[in-house]
């Protein structure tokens, strides 16, 4: 009898082992990688480095660069033949101290109009390397590369060599960049890692918890983050570069931050009440949100965090009729059903987590057991999302994990907009009252 209790046991710890690997199978992890660090090479101080271009308006780019040369002008030449520059754009500039630390010139220009779906090529500076651009199409189709939690380390490397293989058009990123956390060098090394791709395809980020920075009495927080990636904020409405909107294609995408106030009180929840009681479903259907903490996390890593802002901004974007919410914080992936309030809701958003990037922290790999009933897939590797609006209507996502240097599809789903769906869209007297009054 005890043999039989003993094997039982046996038996049902191996059950619980397996379930916490949530459809991850018997797949074995690689080893972590170290970060990366990159020789010294030195350039002309007037040559543009650390390329990358964002949305900035309806079509509109903001490319940014830094410079050496404090005399550089923050000018763009650009158009639609190699080394024919049919426009210039004038924009302006800023630099910023931290601690012992001088940042080179940093250059913000805006260009446009821009025709969509076509390739731009462009210079900066007045001369220098020639780059191209693509910009997102104003229709359906429309792909956006997902990556959050990225880092600089071997993994961050082969994740981003991923997300090149990947046709998209715009990448988002839900907070945690260069992971420089107070050596200001590092962001100079995370804007050489990531130009290749982001001097090619907008990014769009917002902020994580390793972009605060604040040194008590010493440093204000965000001051890197906001001087090196100024996003459209101004353009959508918003006082902060750390919560903002914007438009590609169909799709109604809002940044909110997740280390700004955000209480009923606060500006940012101001904002966001103005700007989803803006949103018109039939010119947006799909309705996408990106922060950085979790609401919906399964994992131990983090818990309860999130919690805070998702009693003040839930109800919002539930009235709202949002689709779908990435985060990132908890280095591991997960996707969720259609929740709301902390249990599974068909007019709720699909919450995923995908902070999973290649950071150098590392994986997260504990989970809380038994599953949630709302917890769908979960998995603790390395890797990228991509999320392709086939229509009004449908939206394919997938998943791929990073499985030594080749890239995985590991979880993929169907997703189906709430337009028409009976929840509460836009037209709603009921979604309109809520977010008028709450």
């Amino acid at each position: 009898m005890r043999f039989t209790m003993k094997i039982l046991l046996y038996l049902l710890t191996v059950i619980v082992f397996i379930a916490g690997t949530v459809l991850a199978g018997d797949y074995v992890r690689p080893p972590p990688r170290k970060t990366l660090h990159f020789p010294w090479d030195p350039k002309p101080s007037s040559q543009p480095q650390q390329v990358h271009i964002s949305l900035a308006g309806d079509k509109h780019m903001r490319v940014t660069w830094i410079t050496n040369d404090g005399s550089s002008p923050s000018i763009v030449e650009y158009g639609t033949s190699p080394g024919k520059y049919s426009a210039i754009s004038q924009g302006e500039s800023t630099k910023y101290s931290y601690l012992l630390y001088s940042s080179g010139k940093i250059h913000h220009t805006v260009i446009g109009p821009l025709q969509e779906n076509t390739t731009y090529f462009y210079r900066c500076g007045g001369g220098g390397l020639e780059f191209q651009l693509k910009t997102p199409p104003s229709k359906f189709p429309v792909t956006f590369a997902v990556a959050g939690d990225l880092g600089q380390t071997g993994w961050t490397k082969s994740t981003l060599d991923h997300i090149d293989q990947c046709k998209y058009d715009v990448h988002l990123l839900p907070g945690d960049l260069s992971y420089a956390d107070c050596f200001q060098y590092r962001w100079d090394s995370f804007g050489q890692l990531v130009q290749p791709l982001a001097s090619s395809r907008p990014w769009m980020v917002t902020q994580g918890n390793h972009e605060k920075e604040r040194i008590l009495f010493l440093e204000d927080g965000f001051v890197s983050y906001n001087s090196r990636w100024k996003m459209p904020f101004a353009e959508s409405g918003s006082t902060s570069n750390l919560y903002y909107s914007f438009d590609v294609a169909g799709v109604h995408i809002i940044m909110l931050g997740s280390y700004a106030p955000y209480d009923e009180h606060s500006d940012q929840y101001s904002w966001l009440k103005a700007d989803l009681l803006k949103v018109d479903r039939k010119r947006t259907p799909w309705l996408v949100v990106l922060f950085h903490v979790p609401w919906y996390n399964s994992n131990r890593a983090h818990q309860g965090e999130g919690d805070d802002m998702m009693a003040s901004m839930e109800p919002l974007l539930y009235a709202a009729g949002a689709d779908l919410v990435f985060t990132g914080h908890v280095h591991a992936y997960e996707r969720t059903k259609r929740v709301y309030n902390g249990k599974s809701d068909p007019c709720g958003a699909v919450h995923i987590t995908i902070g999973d990037g290649g950071n150098r922290e590392g994986l997260a790999h504990r989970y809380k057991q038994p599953p949630p009933e709302w917890s769908v897939f979960r998995e603790a590797s390395f890797g990228h999302g991509e999320l392709k609006m086939v229509n009004s209507t449908h939206a394919f996502w997938s998943w791929h994990r990073n499985d030594d240097d080749e890239s995985v599809r590991s979880d993929q789903v169907w997703i189906t907009s709430l337009i028409g769906s009976g929840c509460n869209t836009r037209g709603s007297h009921e979604m309109r009252r809520i977010l008028m009054t709450s």
